[in-house]
């Protein structure tokens, strides 16, 4: 019998959303990122949607409502990988840190949508 997740706090996606919110957290920190609210905010809250919503996706318990969360939160994924271009297209400074968290989100999805699969499998 395969070892049961009982938190959202054991899901691999989770786990990884939330090194990824801190590391754009850390990032836009930066003093160059200071006057830039839009940009920062935006960031900052495309990558804590993704970590909020794969929370209340596993705490619903109807599967369709789960696999909603998990897409939202496949989403929010994509839009921090989108933000990583806009920030390297105007803070070339910090290329490296964008390319890493680009690198970080691509496989997040992945995981991701391994999980809406998962859920979808249930649902049949």
């Amino acid at each position: 019998m395969a070892n049961r997740i009982e938190r959202f706090e054991d899901l691999d996606a989770w786990q990884l959303a939330r090194i990824q919110n801190y590391e754009v957290c850390m990032l836009t920190r930066e003093i160059a990122f200071k006057s830039d609210f839009e940009f920062k905010s935006q960031f900052r809250r495309s990558a804590l949607s993704v970590m909020n919503n794969l929370a209340e996706g596993f705490e619903r318990i109807a599967i369709l409502e789960k696999r909603r969360f998990y897409d939202y939160a496949r989403a929010s994924n994509g839009e921090v990988r989108s933000m990583t271009y806009a920030g390297e297209d105007f803070y070339h400074q910090y290329s490296a840190a964008f390319l890493e968290i680009r690198q970080r989100s691509i496989h997040l999805g992945k995981i991701i949508t391994g999980l809406l699969r998962s859920t979808e499998q249930r649902r049949l």
